[in-house]
């Protein structure tokens, strides 16, 4: 089993800047790909940005530009550096992992964190 830890949300004014962190912790598993998605109220989840093994990158068009993905594979660690936020991004934000033991992988999700952006 894998746990992912979530880290970094708040309440910010609209322009600020917040970090999301997200832990991976277990035994025996190696990642693949780990990633954001959010959901805000009444809406369906949507993903935010992904990070590939290589350290490859996808974003949604509404957030380019302004967050940035990374990861630290010696902590197991995926971050979201999240720049000239908007109301618009309020969410509850979750953090996902592909991973497992010997390569066959499962997708785990965080229990999610709460960003708020007020105008």
């Amino acid at each position: 089993q894998v746990q992912l830890v979530e880290s970094g949300g708040g309440l910010v004014q609209a322009g600020r800047s917040l970090r999301l962190s997200c832990a991976a912790s277990g035994s025996g598993f190696s990642i693949s790909t780990m990633g954001w998605y959010r959901q805000a109220p009444g809406k369906q989840r949507e993903l935010v940005a992904n990070i590939f093994s290589r350290d490859t990158t996808t974003y949604a068009d509404s957030v380019k530009g302004r967050f940035t993905i990374s990861r630290d594979n010696a902590k197991n660690t995926v971050f979201l550096q999240m720049n000239s936020l908007e109301p618009e991004d309020t969410a509850v934000y979750f953090c996902y992992a592909r991973a497992g033991p010997n390569a066959s992988y499962t997708i785990y999700w965080g229990q999610g964190t709460q960003v708020t952006v007020s105008s």
